[in-house]
């Protein structure tokens, strides 16, 4: 699989990790109810500007779902800050 936005590994990467946030743990279906029912950014963990043409996207360890804030702040930084930095930023809070 091209390192691309796939809809095959957004699947496959939801599959394993669910649609909560991998970063601050909310639920869009808990809060909003069925209408968001399966609602969630896939975040490529590294840039997809900073990887070639033939790499291959493994779903399990390149893609994490995040909910859109924390998809925004992971991309303040170039390239896109670590998970693990934003989890402790939030847990500072």
């Amino acid at each position: 699989m091209p390192y691309e936005r796939d809809s095959k590994a957004r699947a496959a990467c939801i599959a394993k990790f669910g649609v909560t946030c991998q970063v601050c743990d909310f639920d869009f279906e808990k809060i909003y109810g069925h209408i968001s029912k399966g609602f969630i950014h896939v975040h490529h963990k590294v840039d997809l500007a900073m990887i070639g043409e033939s790499d291959q996207v493994d779903p399990i360890n390149d893609l994490i779902p995040v909910c859109p804030n924390c998809h925004a702040i992971l991309h303040t930084e170039k390239p896109a800050m670590n998970i693990d930095k934003l989890r402790k930023i939030i847990c500072m809070r």
